[in-house]
């Protein structure tokens, strides 16, 4: 039992350590997950700038991936979808309206011209053998872009999970030239959905921020919504209209979605109301505003990083330094083997150091020889020739040699010094290498990536405060018609969000939303639906004409259902919401009768639910109630 419990252990550690190194959490060097990563050194391999079928992408990168073809052709569509790193033909799905992407097998993609120029370079990538031993697959890219920041992620690993915002490609490496320049700096969130944002409370990623739709009003009866929060669609949108109009939160007329390649959505507004009125409430009440919490967690070094967006762009803004010293120091490396090589060729064809090994009857004595003609041209040379280095000497052909141009050979040594002297000057000062390298990028990018969400300050809903905008209903008994639009004999105070408490005639009630106009038949009582109102109520039987009493208050109610108050076979004789009542009740006549009317306090009976029976207050035949006069 020991062994299975220490088993138990040490194999769900290296899940949950698998889980959060290899699957959800993405590396803060190039901000990719494993996946990603693997689809686009898969498209780098295959890379020849025109368009491949996502499908054949898919069963390339599955060489690298050991989880199947679905997470591979969910994880493209997300990438395209984000339009940084991979161009896209045909239906990748629809992220306003949340609809899915075409089949794999009819849709087409490649790497961007933005990410062929930042991610890739062969000769700074560290590799490791891919899950079966077969190919070699990138530990991170050599990403000169903040891509974690720009894309922004989310995954649920075990025990930990991150959600980080994307944010504007410009504001990003401007923000780096800041950094590297020793200035103060900020960022902040920018959504591919647009939208209007509330930065005020980010807190560097570590917070949260207010999101709205933006909306125009179209005329005082229309609203148009034509930008949607991050993180909704417009089918969660509407239906999170629907569903506060049901809840009695807004009054709409209709809800029309106009969706295709940008969101449309209107909203027609029924009589009473206003549009400048509802947006308060829309922002109230629905998805047209939601606040959105980011918490950064990414893997450094191997390990989780719990940090903030600034720390992250810091990073990359001296990773991006580091990855351009690499590069320079390489292209040094390549730029002197090119001067020396041109000129050991120089040295061996202009003295005729080829003659001197005619004689030579073995490789080993041509090296030989070779060897010690060049030893008094050594100071000419950036370093002693080696034995590839001669070999590569005896391979030029006579053609060649003959036709060797000294003239030339001067002017191209002399442009690769030029060039070298260059390198050099750069690897002195490479952050300003590195400043003037982000410059050109926003020069030629930055127009295709402009800012999306717009930032301004938004006041705080007081939802409370819509609830309680003061309305007056009114109620015509005499012809039976109750809402805002009735200027009725009975006028009740209330407010817009309020419910009306129906009473009718035959024993039932309802509580329902306030209407414009609306026509009730047999109308006993109408009044607010306010869950404390003591109701007194006297109804007689129809066959013994006993009288019955009760007092109650609807406390629990489903909208538009309909309930019994008293029973069927019973009809009404008095009805009052006064918290003290006395009545008369008036008995039929009757042989021998002595008493012919009963004064009766109805507040005296004990207050019960809607549904219980009532008291019975006389056993005598009841004719009829009336109001007690004083």
């Amino acid at each position: 039992m020991d062994d299975l419990k220490h088993q138990m252990r040490d194999h769900f550690l290296k899940y949950a350590s698998y889980v959060i190194l290899d699957r959800a959490i993405p590396n803060v060097v190039d901000g990719l997950k494993p996946v990603q990563r693997r689809i686009l050194e898969t498209l780098w391999k295959q890379n020849d700038e025109k368009l491949h079928k996502v499908a054949n992408i898919v069963g390339q990168a599955m060489q690298l991936h050991p989880h199947g073809d679905a997470p591979i052709y969910e994880a493209l569509v997300t990438l395209a979808n984000r339009g940084f790193t991979l161009d896209k033909q045909g239906n990748f799905g629809n992220i306003h309206t949340g609809d899915p992407s075409a089949a794999a097998r009819y849709i087409e993609t490649r790497l961007s011209p933005l990410a062929r120029e930042t991610l890739f370079n062969p000769d700074i990538t560290e590799k490791l053998p891919s899950y079966d031993g077969r190919n070699l697959e990138p530990v991170t890219l050599p990403a000169k872009i903040p891509l974690l920041l720009m894309q922004g992620a989310e995954g649920i690993a075990v025990g930990m999970s991150t959600h980080i915002l994307p944010h504007n490609f410009s504001e990003l490496l401007e923000a780096e030239i800041a950094y590297l320049e020793g200035r103060d700096f900020k960022i902040f969130p920018d959504f591919p959905t647009g939208g209007i944002m509330d930065k005020s409370q980010y807190d560097k990623g570590r917070g949260k921020i207010k999101l709205r739709t933006k909306i125009e009003i179209k005329d005082p009866k229309t609203l148009v919504i034509r930008e949607i929060c991050y993180g909704t669609t417009t089918e969660s949108l509407i239906r999170s209209i629907d569903e506060a109009a049901k809840k009695g939160k807004i009054k709409i007329e209709a809800i029309n979605d106009y969706t295709a390649k940008d969101v449309e959505i209107e909203i027609k507004l029924p009589r009473g109301q206003y549009a400048e009125e509802l947006l308060d409430a829309l922002y109230g009440f629905t998805e047209c505003e939601v606040s959105i919490s980011s918490q950064i967690i990414v893997i450094k070094d191997g390990l989780p990083w719990e940090t903030d967006v600034h720390e992250i762009l810091k990073y990359n803004a001296e990773k991006l330094v580091g990855f351009h010293r690499q590069e320079l120091e390489i292209e040094k490396g390549r730029l002197l083997e090119k001067i020396f090589y041109k000129t050991l060729e120089r040295i061996f064809i202009e003295n005729r150091l080829y003659k001197k090994i005619e004689t030579a009857k073995t490789l080993e004595a041509i090296h030989d020889t070779l060897e010690e003609a060049f030893r008094p041209y050594e100071k000419k040379l950036l370093r002693k020739p080696t034995h590839e280095d001669r070999e590569k000497l005896l391979q030029i052909p006579i053609r060649r040699i003959s036709r060797f141009d000294i003239d030339k050979n001067y002017e191209e040594i002399a442009i690769l010094e030029e060039t070298l002297t260059q390198v050099e000057k750069d690897l002195k000062n490479v952050k300003k290498y590195t400043i003037n390298y982000l410059k050109k990028l926003i020069e030629k990018y930055g127009k295709v990536y402009p800012r999306k969400t717009r930032v301004r300050s938004i006041e705080e809903i007081d939802r409370r405060a819509i609830e309680t905008k003061e309305i007056t209903v009114g109620f015509d008994p005499t012809t039976g018609f109750v809402g805002t639009k009735v200027s009725g004999s009975i006028k009740l105070e209330c407010t817009n969000f309020d419910k009306l408490l129906i009473f009718f005639k035959n024993g039932t009630y309802k509580v329902t939303n306030i209407p414009e106009k609306q026509f009730l038949e047999n109308v006993a009582w109408v009044a607010v639906a306010d869950k404390k109102t003591v109701m007194s109520v006297i109804y007689k039987n129809k066959e013994t004409h006993q009288a019955w009493a009760k007092r109650f208050v609807v406390d629990k109610f489903i909208l538009d259902k309909i309930y019994q108050y008293f029973d069927e076979k019973a009809e009404l004789q008095y009805f009052s919401p006064k918290s003290e009542s006395i009545v008369d009740l008036h008995f039929a006549p009757q042989p021998r009768q002595k008493v012919k009317k009963l004064r009766f306090e109805v507040h005296s009976v004990l207050v019960k639910g809607a549904q219980a029976r009532g008291v019975r207050i006389a056993n005598q035949k009841v004719k009829k109630v009336t109001k007690a006069e004083k």
